[in-house]
């Protein structure tokens, strides 16, 4: 299934596959070979534990590579900037007239920093297509939760 990102989040899961594959796994694996020459392996703590470490750096760059290769980088604006969209910032007000900035973006991405919420969550989806003065109520935990759409702007997806 293909999924949305931002430029920032495709470049975040290539740099971290980058650094993976070209700086952790070959020093892990360099480690795994000197322990490897030490001789019995059956008792050999740091033998045993750099192939552990390389198992789950192998899976992680499987994870990586399927999911950069299944992923569609939204680079451009929607043709109507009033309505919200993936990669808008939302202002949102609760009931209390507390605001809350909000970013949508790809499950990739959302926890790049706190105001980024994934498209697949129960608040950006009621979002979608919404605009300045619409209302959203939203299941949380507590209850369902009403807010107001204060603000939508977009910035240069570059």
């Amino acid at each position: 299934m293909l999924k949305h990102i931002t430029p920032e989040g495709r470049q975040r899961l290539q740099d971290e596959f980058d650094q993976l594959w070209h700086t952790k796994r070959p020093a892990v694996t360099q480690a795994v070979s000197e322990a490897a020459a030490q001789g019995d392996r059956s008792e050999n703590a740091e033998y045993i534990y750099g192939k552990k470490q390389l198992r789950e750096i192998d899976s992680r760059l499987r994870f990586l590579t399927k999911r950069l290769e299944n992923v569609v980088v939204v680079d451009r604006l929607p043709a109507d900037l009033e309505r919200i969209f993936f990669g808008a910032w939302v202002t949102l007000a609760d009931e209390d007239n507390n605001s809350h900035d909000y970013r949508l973006v790809g499950p990739d991405e959302f926890d790049m920093q706190p105001a980024y919420i994934s498209m697949d969550s129960p608040t950006a989806k009621a979002l979608l297509k919404k605009q300045v003065g619409d209302e959203i109520e939203v299941q949380a935990p507590s209850g369902v939760v009403c807010y107001q759409v204060i603000a939508v702007r977009y910035e240069a997806l570059a």
